[in-house]
């Protein structure tokens, strides 16, 4: 029987998240060449769905280093952690994290012309949400090399990081309070 560990899984998993980028890649190039009158709100729901699927990796990781802690490492948990890890990052997060940043600067820029304080502070915190995504990258690092030394309470505290600035992020986008 064929685990999801083995080669040929990651494999599939990696060509189906590229058949996905590109595919996602040619409806936005499309949509820039259509150009409808609702351009603004194609690149919008865009931009939501590559939010969503960057925060639910963002949510997920740190319950798989809170897992991961626990196993013993070199054991099959430890190594099937170790795939899990790697592939949220590179196949979900990495891309979600980039196509966040390039439409939301797009739609800053098209529609707020980088003004509005609201827009400055969001910017801000995603920001800090991706030093959160480049601190987990180091981490995902740390735990193939088998020298993770935080523990499974730090992990659980960390996992907050990504739910409190995302809060912050939806209010100030939702309400623009200033």
């Amino acid at each position: 029987m064929e685990k999801q560990t083995d080669r040929r899984p990651g494999a599939y998993a990696r060509r189906r998240a590229h058949f996905a980028l590109i595919f996602f890649a040619v409806l936005a190039v499309g949509l820039f060449a259509w150009n409808p009158d609702n351009l603004y709100l194609w690149i919008k729901a865009l931009h939501i769905i590559a939010v969503i699927s960057w925060m639910a990796g963002l949510f997920y990781m740190p319950r798989l280093f809170i897992y991961h802690t626990d196993a013993e490492p070199g054991s099959i948990q430890s190594e099937t952690f170790k795939v899990m890890e790697g592939r949220l990052l590179r196949i979900i997060m990495n891309p979600a994290m980039m196509l966040t940043w390039i439409l939301g600067l797009y739609l800053a820029w098209s529609v707020y012309r980088f003004q509005g304080g609201w827009l400055h502070a969001k910017m801000g915190l995603v920001v800090l949400l991706t030093i959160v995504h480049v601190f987990f990258a180091r981490a995902v690092r740390a735990f193939e090399r088998d020298e993770n030394r935080r523990s499974a309470r730090y992990w659980r505290f960390m996992n907050e990081a990504p739910t409190v600035l995302m809060i912050l992020i939806v209010i100030l986008v939702v309400v623009k309070p200033f």
